[in-house]
């Protein structure tokens, strides 16, 4: 996959396209920034740009793939013997030192074919405190003709100094309209469907291409429910059973059981899957956003769940504006409680419930 191909990231795109053209490159690099939004892709990318036997130049001093010659295709299929990914070992561990060792003995030798080798460590916040230290001279001066890319969703556990023997690039979550598009022309997606996708990704690519309709039109009924039951009442007692419906399994059908239920409010049943609470809350703030669109009386053409409208329109006459903001609010603490700090479902779906 070339820049030109990746979706979002326009200035990091021209940023690196510039930087592989004047030969400015850092030897040393790390992509951060959440899971799906294209960093691995953009790795790949940088990698063919370097190796391109039929590079595209830009008109403003950009160089760019081919995507189309030998070392193009092989890079994409991963059998470029230059382009090297580095992943962890298994499930249980991180990078192991044993694969840094290897990998560090490999790039003391010239690339076999290509102008340079890309060294690619995927998920690099799971090499080892000892596996960093012994990164860090290769780090601060890689060997003629190798690239290092350490592509990250937590930055924050590679340490100190292995970032600052980098260029740290941030990856942004991508913007829903981007989304949106890119997914009406891969999948060919209505436009409808490829709005309300784009609105539950939380900015992902690849989470908006993973979820199929049925996911999707689960998720935003689940949240409707509980943001409907929620307004009507301010029982502690109740919000905390109607936290229930953000943690019941997606994949359940029928009435729970007892003990299912019970392994549902203690989180620790399929009910308790962080992806499927994840996509109901993302679910939960595409539908409160548009509810501030409804109390403002904006275009229709505004709304993201268009197809919903006669439904929410009740609730907007519930949740007022200074109410909408709390809820979105909490909403946003709570993905980040989640997905950032692995907080306990529950718990997160407890709090949340509270703020509604």
């Amino acid at each position: 996959m070339s820049f030109r191909q990746i979706v979002g990231h326009r200035r990091l795109k021209r940023l690196l396209a510039r930087a592989v053209h004047t030969g400015t490159l850092p030897p040393s690099l790390v992509f951060a920034g959440p899971e799906g939004v294209g960093k691995q892709q953009m790795a790949r990318a940088l990698a063919m740009a370097l190796n391109c036997l039929e590079p595209v130049s830009g008109a403003a001093g950009e160089r760019d793939a081919c995507g189309t010659c030998a070392a193009c295709s092989r890079i994409a299929r991963g059998l470029h013997p230059d382009v090297v990914v580095v992943r962890r070992a298994d499930d249980k561990s991180g990078i192991v030192i044993s694969q840094t060792r290897d990998l560090i003995r490999q790039v003391g030798y010239r690339p076999f074919e290509g102008r340079c080798r890309v060294v690619i460590i995927d998920d690099a916040d799971e090499l080892g405190s000892d596996s960093q230290d012994a990164l860090l001279k290769t780090l601060e001066e890689p060997p003629t003709r190798n690239v290092f890319v350490l592509v990250t969703s937590r930055p924050n556990l590679l340490s100190t100094t292995v970032r600052s023997r980098c260029c740290v690039l941030r990856f942004a979550p991508l913007g829903a309209a981007e989304i949106a598009d890119a997914l009406v022309g891969a999948q060919g997606l209505s436009d409808a469907d490829a709005r309300a996708a784009a609105a539950l990704s939380g900015g992902s690519f690849a989470r908006a291409m993973g979820a199929g309709a049925s996911e999707r039109a689960q998720a935003r009924a689940v949240a409707a429910a509980v943001l409907t039951e929620a307004v009507g009442t301010a029982d502690v007692r109740a919000r905390l059973a109607i936290s229930a419906a953000l943690l019941k399994s997606a994949g359940r059908k029928g009435k729970d059981t007892g003990k299912d239920a019970e392994k549902d409010r203690d989180g620790k049943g399929a009910g308790a899957d962080r992806e499927s609470v994840a996509a109901r809350l993302r679910a939960m703030g595409s539908l409160l956003r548009d509810l501030a669109v409804l109390t403002t009386r904006a275009p229709e053409t505004a709304l993201v769940n268009l197809d919903l409208r006669a439904d929410l329109e009740p609730l907007a006459r519930q949740y007022d504006r200074d109410r909408i903001s709390r809820a979105f609010s909490a909403v946003g603490r709570s993905l980040v409680a989640l997905e950032r700090h692995y907080a306990s479902p529950k718990i997160v779906a407890d709090w949340l419930v509270l703020q509604l």
